[in-house]
């Protein structure tokens, strides 16, 4: 599902935020990605996603080979995965059925399967009595659920979350990391970066872990 071969990022200034890392996840996998602040876990994601490109090597997704994929292609990269960030990033002046259905209506789907979608993924999130409900009404380990409906509510392949536990207490961190095993138990391939190591080391997955931009755990047949 995700490769890097000798994957390395400098940015212009200079920084390299990443430097020959490789690893291999494979499709319906649940897999950490841990490390110091600034140990360049954000943009091994937004390299995920193309938000960045690399300097050297290959990032293969889902198949596809990033390197040299047009501007126009990239659309429909992001629609096979879903984000979760860790300060939401949700619009408060929609409702949470608005907030959950804002990439159905840029993607062009239909009012009813619009409705049908968001519905099942508020449902999958415990949120669907909150639909008409405004984000500011919410704790902070709601408005992540509407966070996590929203980035799965157009049924992606791959789950990227970026610290998606970082403002929560431990007992609200748990929850929320269950929420990510049930996707992934339904065939999901889920990259969780992450700080919280006494958290993600109870649950038994795989954790690579970043140092200074190179891998130096957990990084698989890579």
């Amino acid at each position: 599902m995700i490769n890097f071969d000798r994957v390395s990022k400098r940015y212009p200034e200079g920084h390299e935020a990443l430097g020959e890392v490789s690893f291999n996840i494979d499709s319906d996998e649940l897999v950490f990605l841990t490390g110091h602040s600034g140990a360049g876990k954000s943009t091994l994601l937004k390299l995920i996603m193309l938000m960045e490109r690399p300097s050297r090597g290959q990032v293969i997704v889902n198949g596809q080979n990033l390197k040299g994929m047009a501007a126009s292609k990239i659309p429909q990269l992001r629609r096979d995965i879903g984000v979760v960030f860790q300060n939401h990033q949700l619009l408060f002046d929609r409702s949470i059925f608005d907030n959950v259905a804002l990439p159905l209506e840029i993607a062009g789907y239909q009012r009813r399967e619009v409705g049908r979608r968001v519905r099942a993924a508020l449902d999958k999130v415990g949120l669907l009595a909150r639909e008409k409900d405004m984000p500011i009404t919410l704790s902070g380990g709601e408005q992540q659920r509407v966070g996590i409906a929203r980035a799965v509510v157009n049924k992606p392949r791959l789950l990227l979350a970026d610290e998606p536990t970082g403002n929560l207490d431990p007992t609200l961190s748990a929850e929320i990391m269950r929420l990510f095993e049930q996707f992934n138990q339904v065939g999901v391939t889920v990259l969780i970066a992450s700080h919280d190591l006494a958290l993600i080391s109870r649950l038994q997955y795989r954790i690579m872990t970043l140092r200074d931009g190179r891998m130096i755990t957990g990084a698989g047949d890579g």
